[in-house]
């Protein structure tokens, strides 16, 4: 789920952190630059994990910043394929379910990625199971088990205007997030919790 990468960048101190230790300013500036940022290709980035070198600091022209040269390694979530994770049900569409983490939200469970026999309630706005037995409920908020299946990427560059009435319509509907997963609860054991591990609960407190 969590990897490490390194990175080599220039970070400049502000004439207001000189005040602290030279790594503890390099340090702040980084998770301040990083944190909660994702990385093309590389994934979401947590916080800083070491630093694994710096340079001797030079004072901008005119600027009063300092520049130094670092080398670092951030921890990031990426999650490998087919890695099962624990998240939550935060909403539902036709689409699918999404699911979120603690600290992470772009997750999609396509309707096709569903168990068999799985169909949309329009009126309840939730994902039902269907089965010989029963019919079951993808609540939302219920703990589910999911299985990585593939990953998204959108640049977040930004582009130029035309300065066409629609702009803003068109810029609406291009929104993507810059790092999503797309999951699966198709096999026994993924999906709600409840559904597999409430038998066992059950049983240890008779």
């Amino acid at each position: 789920m969590f990897i490490l990468t390194k990175i080599a960048d220039l970070v400049q101190i502000i004439p207001e952190d000189f005040e602290k230790e030279a790594s503890q300013a390099i340090e702040d500036n980084i998770n301040a630059k990083y944190a909660n940022r994702v990385i093309q290709k590389i994934g979401l980035c947590i916080c800083l994990y070491d630093l694994l070198s710096a340079s001797e600091g030079l004072i901008g022209h005119g600027t009063g910043l300092v520049n130094v040269n670092v080398e670092f390694r951030l921890i990031v979530f990426r999650p490998f394929k087919h890695e099962v994770l624990t998240g939550k049900i935060s909403s539902a569409t036709p689409e699918g379910i999404r699911i979120r983490t603690e600290f992470f939200k772009d997750i999609l469970v396509p309707a096709n990625r569903l168990p068999q026999g799985s169909v949309f309630n329009d009126n309840e706005q939730v994902f039902t199971w269907v089965t010989e037995d029963a019919t079951l409920y993808f609540d939302s908020h219920e703990t589910v088990r999911i299985r990585v299946e593939e990953e998204t990427w959108h640049d977040q560059a930004p582009t130029k205007a035309t300065g066409g009435e629609n702009d803003q319509d068109d810029g609406e509907k291009d929104k993507h997030a810059p790092y999503g997963i797309i999951a699966s609860m198709e096999e026994s054991g993924l999906g709600p919790c409840l559904w597999w591990d409430g038998g066992e609960e059950e049983e240890e407190e008779s």
